[in-house]
C-alpha cells in the first residue's frame, strides 16, 4: 500500500476514525513517529470511529489509559512507551492480559511491542511540519490487518 497522505489534522482525525470503526478486539496497532507527528491525533480519530469514552490525550506519565466503550464494542487500552527503558517494562503493564479483549494502541512501540503479538498494524507516521501534511505508511503483520487494510482502502 502507497503511503496514506493527509493535509492536516482535521483530516488525520477523519481518517482515524475511519480505521476505528473496522477494528475489533485484539487488534494491536504501533504508532511511530517524532514528536509532533500526530500519533495522539490519530487515536483521537480512532478512539471516535471505535466509539470509547473520552478525552483522549497523550498517556505520557500515567503510560497507559484505559478507555471504556460506550456502544458495547471493544474498550481502547491506549499506551504510550515513550518514557519505558525497554520491553521488560512494557511486559510489566500486562497488556497481553487484555489484548484479545480490546483494541490497542502503543505509541513508540517499535523495538518494544513486537512480541505481543504477531498480528499488528505498525504505523509509521512522518509529517511536514510546515505545511502539516502527514504520510503514513502502513505496515501490516497477520492475515488480520492485511485485510483490515483491503477494507480500509475500500472505504476511501
Amino acid at each position: 500500500m502507497k503511503p496514506v497522505v493527509l493535509p492536516d489534522r482535521a483530516s488525520t482525525q477523519e481518517w482515524g476514525r475511519r480505521l476505528g470503526s473496522l477494528l475489533a478486539a485484539g487488534d494491536l496497532l504501533v504508532l511511530t513517529g517524532g514528536l509532533g507527528a500526530g500519533k495522539t491525533t490519530l487515536t483521537q480519530g480512532i478512539a471516535e470511529g471505535l466509539g470509547v469514552r473520552g478525552p483522549i490525550t497523550s498517556p505520557t506519565f500515567v503510560i497507559a489509559r484505559v478507555h471504556p466503550s460506550l456502544v458495547g464494542g471493544p474498550e481502547l487500552v491506549h499506551v504510550d512507551a515513550y518514557r519505558l527503558d525497554g520491553a521488560l517494562e512494557l511486559d510489566d503493564l500486562d497488556l497481553d492480559s487484555d489484548l484479545d479483549e480490546a483494541v490497542t494502541i502503543i505509541e513508540w512501540g517499535a523495538g518494544l511491542a513486537e512480541e505481543l503479538s504477531p498480528d499488528r498494524l505498525e504505523l509509521v507516521i512522518d509529517v511536514d511540519t510546515t505545511t502539516e501534511e502527514r504520510r503514513i505508511t502502513l505496515i501490516a503483520n497477520g492475515a488480520r490487518m492485511h485485510e483490515l487494510i483491503a477494507q480500509l482502502e475500500a472505504k476511501s
